[in-house]
């Protein structure tokens, strides 16, 4: 791994060690490093204990489809594995690493701790099937050998003692048991040989069963080995569920299959052996399919024998049945013995490596942080002791068959997770998931996945419910806490990979103004001063496009790289700081017109293109450091992991750093006014609406909810152009995206509450009394556009007397930039003050630029004469129709 304080894992006989990898050299070939471990962990408890137990009652038929549907379920999940596995060079870490490194911390962490929970509860399950052969030998009842009392309580005393010699070998020597491995395996191969031979050279024998039944009584059952014969095989063809001895209930399909299925729970043993094999990527798949293949011969042949060869009375009621019809009973016993020893010890082993890769990768934080603890001799001691502790309480369950249900659904639910991986890199369509593995397709992780969770709801609904449950949990989880990692995220790759169609199919020859929303270009100069404005241009988007804009100065042939590149990060952790939706873009260019220019055309991408350009006004205020102000800024830790670092790299003081002090007044201006009219002027001609944002640094704590003054917050909309006296079109395209903005940002969620006022200005003193006419027709105008706002008629004959222009010219066109005098411009924003200075917002009419170079200085200076002192203030300038009627 990159990340240097998280050391290399290496793994373990049946899941992960630590160390480095010079102290564990890759020396295992397919058969001892994938294939024996893989045997050893599907024969299991259930291959002697319950083989008769699964055909007395399902019968042969059922029997077989369970072990067909059984092997199918981890067949597919294997051509899952072994695509995964393959797809690059592996490190140790086994199943786990291979998944959380090819999708990211949200599917590998969560995938992962589900694995070490099937892990402990297998560990449980091996564990009380290991006490069931033992006091069936040594029980007090019915035992050989009877000295060992029985009962629940005894049951999970002698569970414990194991559990605990399991932990010791754990914590001790857990190299001991990878060195003997293909001992057991040799053992258990012995008494399976002895079980088939003995098929054939036992005579047929009869039996009587004796159980405590309910109740205390004694219950006798007189059974019977035939030896191979037709008829027994045909009364064992059909099933027969009765009640189960051993918990006194009714098995049915589901509770047999559960049963069965564990045995097929240690696939992914070989693969946990990543770290330590020569080849991993053509060992594992060659290994895992020679196991599966090698257990399902057996398994079948078992089948076969003992419906042959036991009649249905004794498969039901004598879990020991094959140590009654050996040759040598010892042989079985032995062969026991060692298969639920070395699966229990494998699975305790396996989960603590599990454990322990989890809490070095830090994906759960404190809860698991001490489980990344290690010997000198890099031995996990206390994940080991975490999983010591969960699976005594597995054992209480007291029974195998109890615990069987819940170890089917955590393996089932595991496979699916792990169908689901490789299914989403198949559909990322991802360049480098180049698997060398070829016998697999998007079909057949499908196929796994489905057949998983049929399964799981068949078996049990509440377990299954329950798990899958837990599973989303822990992906949300992940997710929120957004962990640091260089492993790459499957999410992203599925994100760009739906949303290229979905760009390619949002056509803009289809679009409709009914379904239009603003997507804002903001332009930053410095985020120092604009973090107001930001903020209260992400309430304005309503679901739209929201891009800040920076335009660098400089030439790219006079620089040796681009510096626009190093500033991503900066940016991206100012959006995560601030909590706002928006896209950055960042263009290098000789001019602030010319770079603004080069966004307005190239931001976006096909349907998703800003039509909206927003940028600060042009003024010879002092700007305030928003950095050094907002508390809230300065000490949040929104962004930034617990060492106190951005999760991409960008730590606060950086961020600080990166972006120069505020301007001083006298302070040289990167942009003339020249050039800021222009920008406005560029924006009209390419048919982008503009919006200019003034005194939005007061903006802070009004955005937050709070209310001016003691008195409700307030949105004042004064949809007519106030340069222009004597025009009454308040259905003109400005006047009307005037009004859909404040009624956009009425609707965000931070100003819902909001109250809109909408200002008409009339000239109450003229003979025409038209306004009234228009009054009403704004009124039936707002309630078809459904916008709640209270209409409030302004006179303004006072502010009109101003005007220079004389009466009779006045609406037949836009006045001349010298027909506005200082104190009609006085005027105006007198009347502003006087009606709105308590309003939280204004929205105002942003008349069109000059068209003559000449006059952009005067358009400023009218602009800043309208609106000095008024509070935060948008100017707008509408060029599209935004408003719609219909339905």
């Amino acid at each position: 791994m990159p990340n240097e304080r998280t050391p290399l894992i290496m793994s373990g006989v049946c899941g992960l060690t630590s160390g480095k990898p010079t102290q564990s050299p890759r020396r295992l070939n397919t058969f001892f490093g994938v294939m024996v471990p893989t045997v050893l962990s599907m024969f299991s408890i259930v291959l002697f204990l319950r083989t008769g137990f699964v055909v007395g009652h399902a019968g042969l038929l059922q029997g077989l489809l369970m072990l067909i549907v059984a092997y199918t379920i981890i067949s597919l999940t294997i051509l899952s594995i072994c695509a995964i596995s393959t797809n690059g060079a592996i490190q140790g870490g086994g199943a786990y690493y291979m998944v959380s490194r090819s999708l990211g911390p949200e599917f590998g962490g969560s995938i992962g701790l589900m694995f070490f929970l099937a892990k402990v509860f297998a560990c449980g399950e091996y564990v009380l099937g290991l006490v069931e052969a033992i006091l069936d030998i040594f029980g007090a009842d019915p035992g050989k050998f009877p000295v060992l009392p029985q009962g629940y309580w005894y049951t999970v005393l002698y569970s414990s003692v194991i559990l605990l010699l399991c932990l010791l070998v754990c914590l001790v020597g857990a190299h001991i048991y990878s060195r003997t491995a293909f001992a057991i395996l040799l053992v258990v191969t012995v008494s399976l040989l002895s079980i088939f031979i003995s098929s054939v050279a036992v005579k047929p024998l009869d039996f009587i069963i004796t159980h405590q039944g309910p109740n205390n009584q004694t219950l006798r059952y007189n059974t019977s080995y035939t030896g191979f014969s037709a008829t027994t095989m045909r009364k064992n063809l059909g099933a027969d569920y009765s009640v189960d001895y051993s918990t006194n209930s009714l098995m049915s399909f589901a509770t047999v299959f559960a049963v069965l299925f564990t045995s097929c729970t240690g696939i992914m043993a070989g693969a946990n052996m990543s770290g330590e094999l020569k080849t991993p990527s053509v060992s594992i798949p060659k290994g895992t399919i020679a196991a599966v293949f090698y257990t399902f011969t057996v398994y079948l042949l078992l089948f076969l024998v003992v419906s042959a060869t036991c009649d249905r009375t004794l498969l039901i009621q004598d879990y020991g049945l094959f140590q009654r019809i050996n040759l040598w009973p010892p042989f079985v016993t032995i062969g026991i013995y060692c298969a639920s020893l070395s699966a229990a010890m494998c699975a305790m082993i396996g989960a603590s490596r599990i454990l322990h890769a989890l809490a070095v990768d830090h994906l759960f934080g404190l809860p698991l942080a001490p489980a990344a603890i290690t010997s000198k001799s890099g031995n996990p001691w206390m994940a080991v002791l975490y999983t010591w502790g969960l699976a005594q309480c597995v054992v209480f369950a007291g029974q195998l068959n109890a615990v069987a249900g819940l170890v089917t659904v955590f393996y089932l639910l595991l496979y699916a997770a792990v169908d689901l991986a490789c299914l989403a890199l198949e559909w990322a369509s991802a360049p480098n998931f180049r698997p060398t593995f070829q016998l697999f397709s998007w079909h057949t992780c499908l196929l796994g996945i489905v057949s998983c969770l049929v399964m799981m709801f068949v078996i049990n609904p509440v377990y299954s419910s329950g798990s899958i449950v837990l599973l989303l949990l822990l992906l949300l989880f992940l997710h929120y806490r957004s962990p640091t990692s260089s492993w790459g995220y499957i999410s992203q790759a599925l994100i760009f990979h739906q949303v290229r169609k979905y760009l390619l199919m949002l056509d803009v020859r289809k679009d409709h103004v009914k379904f239009w929303r603003p997507q804002v270009l903001l332009m930053v100069s410095n985020p120092r001063s604009s973090c107001q404005l930001i903020q209260f241009v992400n309430q304005l988007k309503k679901g739209g496009l929201y891009v800040l804009g920076h335009v660098q100065l400089g030439d790219l042939d006079s620089l040796p790289s681009d510096p626009i590149q190093t500033q991503y990060n900066f940016w991206l952790s100012l959006v995560d700081k601030l909590g706002v939706k928006a896209f950055v873009d960042l263009t290098l260019s000789p001019s602030v017109r010319q770079g603004t220019q080069h966004l307005l055309r190239i931001t976006g991408l096909g349907g998703m293109k800003p039509n909206t350009l927003v940028l600060g006004f042009y003024d010879n205020c002092t700007p305030d450091d928003f950095f050094l102000q907002d508390s809230a800024f300065c000490h949040s830790s929104v962004g930034q992991s617990s060492d106190g670092e951005y999760n991409f790299g960008v730590d606060l003081p950086s961020l600080q750093a990166h972006f120069p002090p505020v301007r001083h007044v006298e302070s040289p201006r990167w942009l003339s006014t020249e050039e800021y009219v222009g920008i406005i002027s560029d924006a009209t001609k390419m048919n982008k609406n503009v919006c200019l944002g003034r005194y939005f640094y007061q903006l802070q704590g009004e955005d937050k909810g709070s209310k001016t003054d003691g008195s409700e917050r307030t949105i004042d909309v004064w949809p007519l152009n106030l340069l222009q006296p004597g025009s009454c079109d308040y259905q003109d395209v400005c006047s009307l995206f005037l009004l859909q903005m404040a009624c956009v940002l009425n609707m965000s969620s931070k100003w819902r509450h909001a109250r809109m006022r909408i200002f008409l200005n009339v000239e109450t003193g003229s003979c025409d009394q038209g306004w009234v006419v228009n009054e009403e027709t704004f009124r039936d105008l707002l309630k078809k556009l459904r916008i709640r706002a209270s209409i409030k008629i302004v006179p303004w004959d006072s502010v009109v007397q101003h005007f220079a222009l004389p009466e009779g010219e006045r609406s037949k066109e836009p006045a001349p930039m010298a027909a506005l005098s200082e104190d009609f411009l006085y005027a105006v924003n007198r009347m502003l003050t006087e009606h709105s200075s308590q309003a939280a917002v204004r929205f105002l009419y942003l008349p069109q630029p000059p068209a003559l170079r000449s006059q952009s200085q005067q358009y400023l200076s009218q602009l800043d004469a309208v609106t000095s002192g008024l509070g935060p203030t948008l100017l707008i300038h509408g060029v599209t129709p935004v408003t719609c009627t219909d339905l």
